[in-house]
């Protein structure tokens, strides 16, 4: 039999529920406020039916374009042969969840408003740049001592006789 080429086709583990992560969907899911502009995760819930992205997107982040009553609008690039296209699709809010891709940026930002306000109060400017990590400092080896060794000329006939 030849393989179905349906809109589930190939998703029997993409779509199962993880290890005791079956039975009911917490309360948090569907608690959860998202604004547009946010960042969130495509994480497709096999247990809902409706509102259920193509799997395509699952596991894919995208921004929030438009909020609605029981679903949220997201935007995800999506690459077409030698291009990238822009998709807005329509998702429930059971298969999506709040995306930490912005969480170091954030903390970031934060830390170099306090190190830029310390700056301005001793009346000196920073640089808040990241910088890459640079070569190891160099080190001198103490202690060690030097062996010479030389190489033993090989005798063909000894070792036909078996050894020197």
């Amino acid at each position: 039999m030849p393989a179905g080429h349906g809109l589930r086709s190939r998703t029997r583990d993409l779509f199962s529920r993880g290890f005791r992560k079956k039975g009911y969907i917490p309360l948090t899911t569907y608690l959860r406020t998202y604004k547009v502009g946010d960042y969130v995760d495509v994480k497709v819930n096999g247990a809902i039916h409706k509102g259920m992205p193509h799997k395509f997107y699952h596991g894919r982040t995208g921004q929030v374009w438009n909020v609605t009553k029981r679903a949220i609008g997201v935007e995800i690039n999506k690459q077409v042969g030698n291009r990238i296209i822009r998709k807005r699709i329509h998702v429930r809010v059971e298969h999506v969840q709040p995306s930490r891709c912005t969480e170091e940026f954030k903390l970031r930002k934060i830390n170099n408003d306090k190190l830029k306000a310390e700056a301005k109060a001793r009346g000196e400017v920073i640089s808040t740049k990241r910088q890459p990590e640079g070569p190891k400092p160099g080190f001198m080896v103490e202690g060690a001592t030097l062996e010479t060794v030389t190489p033993i000329p090989y005798d063909v006939v000894n070792d036909l006789k078996g050894g020197y």
